[in-house]
């Protein structure tokens, strides 16, 4: 079987990069390159890693060399070169950080302990607790690169030696996820930050590894493919430079061929053969300028047809990792779709080397250029930050690392703020993920959209150029099911951080109302009590865990009032409401949809009884869920398991009329053509909404249907089932409270 070209075995004989070798590459771009430095690492390097050896048999020293060459590809400073060199020197030898500081400062010192960092943030586990252990490693990974991406371009070029010699890793297992995980988390990190020639090597190499007869399969195409059509594309590429040459352009052109994992990857995503891939080759023509990007581009749209949903101009629009250049499909001999791309010399050292490429001359110093990066179209190292930003709001590593890899494998689309700044999101992003991919506060409080001037539902999937305009409302406030509409990891974790403050705010409120109807029924008065002792008692630094501990059910009212007047006795006073016996005083109430309640983060109306406006309800405390809202006359109150002492007597805030609930009826009727149609009549007219209905059973004189209504109130679903009762398609109805008709 053939290996990927860019596989180089380690043979025996073959001579490793020598010292002078290595000097010269990085001269050949830094003239004024640090030589002294540069020996001094090459030397303590070798001379610290001894006798070790690789898997491959060859000196242990060989590998941080080789590395160290990668980077000269990368055209990086002196101060890389050299923690390439020393990578491994900390983890494999008895050097430690004091002596590294001590001979070659304290900024390589730090590099090579960060990519020690890395290295010690094994992502491939082999035990069961594997997918845990690395998305919690993955997530330090990300903060630990972000610090310094050279720290990033460091570790990337020592895995894509390591992959060149995984052949020789003694372990078939080993070598499958050293594979995968490069496929998975490397590759797509290396495209983030647009090192196109590292992600491209790196996807080949894994490819190869992981699914062997593939990459023979697709290889094998290519190479048949490339001799058939050798002819046509020298004939294009005479075509296009004798264009060029007769309108007096300076272009240099060459041509690229898509890599074996790259046309794999589109024929799986697309489900088409290999015969229908278009782009198998293309045309680069590079420019001096970008202005005669555009004259090109002219030039060829004169002289060919262009294939018009083929054009993409990423100089305007740069994608994310700062690449930018014309995409273009034109038609040429017989009809022959040709694909070009074309740039400025600048933007093509930006599409190879990505954040690499812009490490220049400034001010006589050889280092990062940010304003050469801001003039390519942006900072690439800003898009891996926005992964850290996902860590800032918590939450699961599990669901950050899928969030992450959505992020880093996802198509982009671009859109626009008002002011016409930049945003390029996934595709399939919706106006709440652009929200917060503007900033956090704007997510936080977005209530609608106006995509391209029209206000549009917020489940709307953006396209590319629509410009979205934010309405935003008076504060932060979670929004059931918006979870389930955003795809970025960033509004993801967001919305969850801010269910997870309102649910602890809640808690509290929760918590503190019980313990006001605790301490009025013993007698005493909370807020002129001091808890000191009981937060001692209690093993509670703040009040405020007093009473989230309370709201969550996880400390019951009776306890705390015991932490803080130790024994005192019981007085329970027993009273009754609508004929059912309740334990503890009335007279403080919550108020469903005020108060600070919201339903579904510390109040959540149970699905066994549907209770709606007007009903008469009562709350019962559940552990870590807060408070569970049923009828007065549900069925699930009479369950053993429910304490009685848990029970909260609720009342609808009197402003509630304003909103809707959704209420559940099931009728029986007659089965008649215009039967339904009459019903759905008879629910608009009375105002009620039709969001939901479901056929329980059928024959050929009747059917039963379960029917959900958005009513304001009990007594408008009462007006609705009246009227219902009057049709005469109708030979029962009723409200149906009973849990049996709960959708699973």
């Amino acid at each position: 079987m053939n290996k990927p070209a860019d596989i180089k075995a380690p043979e025996k004989e073959r001579q490793y990069l020598r010292q002078f070798e290595l000097v010269d590459r990085v001269r050949a771009y830094d003239p004024s390159v640090n030589e002294d430095l540069l020996n001094k690492a090459y030397v303590f390097s070798m001379k610290a890693h001894g006798d070790q050896k690789r898997h491959s048999g060859d000196p242990y020293y060989a590998h941080p060399i080789e590395v160290a060459g990668i980077l000269t590809s990368l055209h990086l400073d002196v101060a890389s070169i050299c923690t390439a060199l020393l990578h491994d020197v900390l983890e494999d030898t008895d050097t430690d950080y004091e002596e590294l500081s001590d001979l070659f400062g304290e900024e390589i010192a730090d590099l090579v302990q960060g990519v020690t960092k890395l290295t010690k943030l094994e992502l491939s586990i082999p035990d069961a607790s594997r997918e845990v252990q690395q998305a919690e490693n993955f997530q330090k990974f990300v903060l630990a690169m972000s610090k310094d991406v050279r720290v990033l371009l460091v570790k990337l070029c020592d895995r894509l030696h390591n992959m060149r010699t995984l052949e020789h890793h003694p372990k078939a297992a080993s070598r499958e996820r050293i594979a995968r995980e490069t496929l998975e988390i490397y590759a797509p990190l290396a495209r983030r930050i647009g090192v196109d020639s590292l992600c491209a090597e790196l996807e080949d190499i894994a490819f190869f590894h992981l699914d062997p007869n593939g990459y023979e399969t697709i290889t094998n195409r290519l190479t048949n493919w490339r001799s058939d059509q050798e002819a046509v594309i020298s004939q294009m590429s005479i075509a296009l430079r004798n264009l060029m040459d007769a309108k007096g352009m300076d272009v240099r052109i060459y041509g690229r061929e898509k890599r074996a994992y790259a046309v794999w990857r589109k024929l799986e995503r697309q489900g088409i053969s290999f015969d229908d891939v278009s782009d198998i080759y293309a045309f680069r023509m590079v420019v001096e300028t970008r202005e005669d990007c555009y004259i090109t581009l002219g030039l060829l749209h004169d002289a060919y047809r262009c294939v018009p949903d083929r054009f993409r101009d990423f100089i305007s629009v740069p994608k994310p990792n700062g690449y930018q250049s014309l995409h273009t499909t034109i038609l040429g001999e017989n009809n022959r779709r040709v694909e070009i791309q074309i740039r400025t010399e600048r933007m093509e050292d930006v599409a190879e080397r990505g954040v690499a490429a812009h490490w220049t001359y400034k001010d006589e110093s050889y280092a990062y250029d940010p304003e050469k990066a801001r003039l390519a179209g942006g900072n690439p190292l800003q898009h891996v930050r926005s992964l850290v930003e996902m860590l800032e709001h918590g939450g699961d590593a599990n669901e950050f690392l899928e969030h992450a890899k959505l992020e880093m494998f996802s198509d982009q689309v671009f859109t626009f703020t008002p002011g016409g700044d930049l945003i390029s999101l996934p595709r399939g992003a919706t106006p709440i993920d652009f929200a917060y991919a503007v900033h956090t506060k704007i997510g936080d409080t977005c209530v609608g959209a106006r995509i391209n001037g029209r206000e549009r539902p917020l489940r709307n999937q953006l396209k590319n150029g629509d410009t979205v305009d934010i309405i935003r409302g008076g504060q932060a406030e979670p929004q059931a099911g918006w979870e389930h509409m955003v795809i970025t990891g960033r509004a993801r974790s967001a919305l969850r951080r801010l269910t997870r403050d309102r649910a602890g705010e809640e808690f509290r409120l929760i918590g503190h109302k019980l313990a006001l109807r605790s301490f009025k029924r013993a007698g005493q008065d909370l807020e002129a009590t001091r808890l000191t002792d009981a937060l001692k008692r209690l093993n509670m630094t703040h009040e405020d865990e007093i009473y989230e501990a309370i709201g969550r059910g996880a400390l019951s009212s009776e306890a705390f009032l015991n932490a803080v007047f130790p024994g005192m006795e019981k007085n329970d006073k027993r009273y009754k409401i609508d004929g059912r016996e309740l334990i503890e005083d009335s007279s403080v109430h919550f108020y469903v949809r005020g108060d600070g309640l919201t339903a579904g983060i510390g109040l959540h109306l149970s699905p066994c009884c549907q209770p709606i406006n007007g009903d008469r309800i009562i709350g019962v405390l559940s552990k870590n869920k807060g408070v569970a809202v049923h009828t007065i006359d549900c069925q699930t109150l009479e369950v053993p398991e429910i304490n009685k002492k848990d029970w909260i007597d609720l009342t609808w805030r009197k402003s509630a009329t304003q909103t809707t609930s959704i209420a559940r009826i099931i009728m029986t009727m007659e089965h008649i053509p215009g039967a339904l149609a009459d019903v759905t009549r008879i629910i608009g007219s009375a105002h009620g909404n039709v969001i939901n209905v479901r056929t329980l059973h059928r024959n050929s004189s009747f059917f039963d249907l379960l029917v959900d209504i958005e009513v304001v109130d009990n007594r408008h679903l009462s007006q609705i089932i009246a009227a219902l009762r009057a049709s005469i398609y109708i030979v029962n109805i009723d409200r149906t409270r009973n849990d049996q008709y709960v959708d699973s």
